[in-house]
């Protein structure tokens, strides 16, 4: 039976990167299938990973239907034995319902890959739905860190060093903090809740109480 999955976890533990893996693996035994991604950081219609692998992808944008896409493909004569979909926490509710539908009604399976939380802690409402829907979820097992050296639970959005707690909920950035643009960084849920990033913990906590030797 085809089912629905959803691997889930911060940012920089490697969803992207199972995601390619995933695609690998049942193509290379036969298995057709496209894949699908949003938003991603390399740009428009690439699926990458931050170890620098990355493949062609469609873009899934607010007005895409899956289930009207996946349909015309078959009636052409194409095969879909699986969809892989990165950054599905950008997907809309709808459009989870859809790829639901494609599992149920014409058993293709559909791997999805994605972030629970936004940087306010809150769920996007393409996750939400998924957690409603999926069949699995998994949690995945490459852990992130905190600076401070805990497994980190919460996404954080810094400028400057300094973790932002308004704004818009999608604003594309990277794990790389830049005072000119917005970047992101994984916490624990201590230092998430107080705002503590490595930038202000390496400005205000002296080298003794700072982890890995006093180094961030």
């Amino acid at each position: 039976m085809a089912e629905l999955l959803y691997f889930t976890g911060t940012m920089d533990c490697g969803k992207s990167t199972l995601a390619l893996q995933m695609d690998h693996n049942h193509a290379a035994r036969g298995r057709l299938g496209r894949i699908f991604t949003s938003n991603d950081r390399a740009g428009e219609s690439v699926l990458s990973s931050r170890l620098g692998l990355e493949a062609e992808a469609i873009e899934v944008k607010p007005d895409f239907d899956f289930w009207q896409y996946v349909v015309d493909e078959l009636t052409q004569g194409g095969r879909i034995d699986y969809v892989v979909a990165d950054e599905a926490q950008f997907y809309q509710a709808e459009q989870v319902d859809q790829l639901a539908r494609l599992v149920d009604e014409l058993q293709i399976d559909v791997f999805c890959f994605g972030i629970l939380t936004d940087f306010r802690a809150t769920l996007f409402p393409g996750s939400a739905r998924l957690v409603e829907l999926a069949d699995r979820m998994e949690l995945l097992q490459v852990e992130a860190l905190c600076w401070c050296g805990e497994r980190a639970t919460h996404n954080a959005r810094t400028v400057g060093g300094e973790m932002v707690t308004e704004g818009e909920q999608l604003v594309v950035g990277d794990m790389v903090t830049n005072a000119a643009q917005v970047a992101y960084e994984v916490l624990c849920r201590r230092h998430h809740r107080r705002r503590l990033t490595a930038a202000r913990a390496r400005a205000t906590l002296s080298p003794e109480v700072l982890p890995f030797g006093g180094a961030l």
